[in-house]
């Protein structure tokens, strides 16, 4: 029987976005099958794998089809962990595809990847939700 893995992010820079996801998301890295194209991240209260790490050359897709979406339960924690991650070295994306009233906020990592931060006392965007 098959089970779901982890999600597994293409970077340029391993150690970067080692740093990076480590620190937004309170991960650590293993030895687990450590290589120089592959880093897997842990939830740091031992729970188990939570993000897989693969070195890639391509660039990160401007409108990914798959993408991680963070959850914040409010929009203070929204506004804060946007903060937070752009100090990390996370980006604002201007995004062309926003609805009117955003419950999410688009970020990219260092590698490009896009994600969203989403505010869930606010979700859904709208009754026709466009999502990010």
């Amino acid at each position: 029987m098959l089970k779901l893995g982890v999600p597994v992010i293409g970077v340029g820079d391993i150690p970067r976005a080692v740093a990076f996801w480590t620190q937004a998301l309170d991960l650590v890295a293993t030895e687990e099958w450590k290589s120089e194209a592959w880093r897997t991240l842990d939830h740091a209260d031992g729970s188990g794998r939570a993000l897989g790490l693969q070195h890639s050359t391509s660039p990160a897709e401007p409108r990914p089809r798959l993408h991680l979406d963070l959850f914040t339960d409010t929009t203070e924690e929204q506004r804060a962990e946007v903060g937070r991650l752009i100090s990390l070295g996370a980006r604002a994306v201007e995004w062309e595809l926003y609805p009117p009233d955003p419950d999410f906020v688009v970020l990219a990592d260092p590698d490009g990847n896009l994600f969203c931060v989403v505010d869930l006392s606010r979700a859904p965007s709208g009754s026709t939700s466009t999502p990010c």
